[in-house]
């Protein structure tokens, strides 16, 4: 396997989160002047290929593989299409862990799910229900995830105080998977309801 496609191949991996130079460096044991060089010639190689999809951003240090601005239309369309209209049961999973324990990175909801969450992530940032509220302050700065606006509209709440209670926080679990959310949020309307019916 040559260089460019040991870079490629951990920016792909790495996926939204993205990987920094000096993390390049310590997996491939090349150094950095000769990382950033393979870095640049990768970009270079998408910039120039009209045939590819993507192309390579750095933010905050970290690089990561996006698709081009020009693709944003066509990605749009495929979350407005009726089938990725419904959240599924990995994104609701996701979202529970992040609008209780946000700010909350990758590894750390990887580790509640028990699944790698990358993709899930990505696709929920793509649907403005995830934003990221900064990185945390440990070795490869992890990019930190929050609740949006649009997570706010999407549930109908008001805002994040409205969530209802979990009744054991700390030793959050998902293992019901989508259930956990709409639960919560379904026994919340009830009682809504029910109050609204004793008024």
């Amino acid at each position: 396997m040559n260089n460019l496609a040991q870079i490629e191949a951990l920016l792909f991996v790495a996926g939204d989160e993205g990987i920094t130079s000096q993390a390049l460096c310590q997996i491939t044991q090349f150094d950095k002047p000769a990382v950033i060089a393979l870095i640049e010639q990768l970009a270079n190689k998408y910039a120039n290929d009209t045939m590819s999809a993507l192309e390579v951003r750095e933010t905050d240090g970290a690089y990561r593989l996006v698709t081009k601005p020009s693709l944003g239309v066509i990605v749009k369309n495929f979350f407005d299409a009726p089938d990725n209209a419904t959240l599924s049961q990995a994104q609701l999973e996701t979202l529970v862990i992040v609008a209780y324990k946000q700010p909350v990175t990758r590894v750390e909801i990887d580790q509640i799910r028990g699944v790698q969450s990358a993709g899930t992530l990505q696709k929920l940032m793509l649907r403005q229900l995830l934003v990221e509220t900064g990185r945390k302050d440990e070795p490869g700065r992890p990019i930190m995830y929050g609740t949006s606006a649009m997570f706010l509209d999407y549930f109908g709440l008001k805002s994040l105080t409205e969530l209802p209670p979990l009744p054991d926080f700390e030793t959050l679990d998902v293992d019901d998977g989508g259930t956990l959310f709409a639960n919560v949020l379904e026994s919340e309307n009830l009682e809504m309801k029910e109050g609204q019916k004793n008024v």
